[in-house]
């Protein structure tokens, strides 16, 4: 199973447990072993049945782009990632509009338009963005650096 993408409540209803993301870069990070630490610190949220492991386009973006570029710590493809994230039971959470207003919003803590997407997501879709990147770890709002 890939240990990163976003997760939320499996049921329809509301849930204690809190709705729980991981930051894209993390998932691009496969191909330089970084998604590990990762892993490692949210394996009980991944695990826990009550969390349903969401993804998001953004992430997937960013890979194709950095990989078609060539780049060395991007050598995911993009689309084996989304079907083994697919296949794993993760769902996958599309850009809207919304998110892309919400940008404007951000301080200008990082320069990734990737990343700064992931925190608008998680802010508008009030998920908890899960982050090994100790940047994306300022913003405020929901997020947890694991």
């Amino acid at each position: 199973m890939i240990s990163t993408g976003w997760e939320k409540p499996r049921s329809s209803s509301f849930s204690a447990a809190p709705r729980e993301a991981s930051v894209g870069h993390t998932i691009a990070a496969v191909g330089n072993g970084a998604a590990g630490a990762l892993a490692v610190a949210s394996r009980g949220l991944i695990d826990d049945a009550r969390n349903q492991l969401v993804f998001s386009a953004a992430s997937l973006w960013e890979v194709a782009i950095k990989s078609g570029l060539g780049r060395a710590d991007f050598r995911a493809d993009a689309r084996l990632l989304r079907r083994g994230l697919l296949d794993s039971g993760y769902d996958e959470l599309a850009i809207n509009g919304g998110h892309a207003v919400a940008i404007v919003n951000l301080p200008p803590i990082h320069k990734d338009p990737f990343n700064r997407m992931l925190v608008a997501q998680s802010e508008v879709e009030g998920i908890v963005l899960l982050t090994a990147d100790p940047i994306v770890a300022q913003y405020p709002g929901p997020l947890r650096k694991v």
